[in-house]
């Protein structure tokens, strides 16, 4: 599936696991975000930590004429205050999203899969 941009000179598609790997190193890079989970714990297992290549298992992209929303599932750090995670990860993949490919934003949704540790060794 992708995301199709039309401007004066052609345009042009984006597919939308391209978005959705743009939004997840947005969030692996937020302050107080362990990792990125499945967004289909049954079937994946209970809050799994995905690797770098598997951010887009972790992401929900919706197009409403031309106006995203993004779904994000994330796992956040123990002792961390998560609402101010969950703004912190909303602000920045919204900021990375427009910046970087010129979309529009409608709602960047958050669901927190876990709690876990932060190793102080990383």
């Amino acid at each position: 599936m992708t995301l199709e941009i039309k401007n004066d000179l052609g345009s042009i598609d984006i597919a939308i696991d391209v978005i959705a790997n743009i939004a997840g190193n947005a969030v692996v890079e937020s302050y107080g975000v362990v990792g990125m989970a499945s967004k289909h714990q049954v079937r994946d297992g209970f809050a799994e930590l995905l690797g770098k290549e598997n951010y887009a298992r972790g992401v929900i992209i919706e197009n409403n004429d031309g106006n995203l929303d993004v779904d994000l599932y994330i796992i956040v750090g123990y002792g961390i205050k998560i609402s101010e995670v969950a703004s912190n990860v909303q602000s920045t993949v919204k900021y990375n999203l427009e910046k970087t490919l010129g979309l529009n934003i409608n709602a960047v949704n958050i669901y927190v899969q876990g709690v876990r540790i932060i190793n102080s060794e990383d």
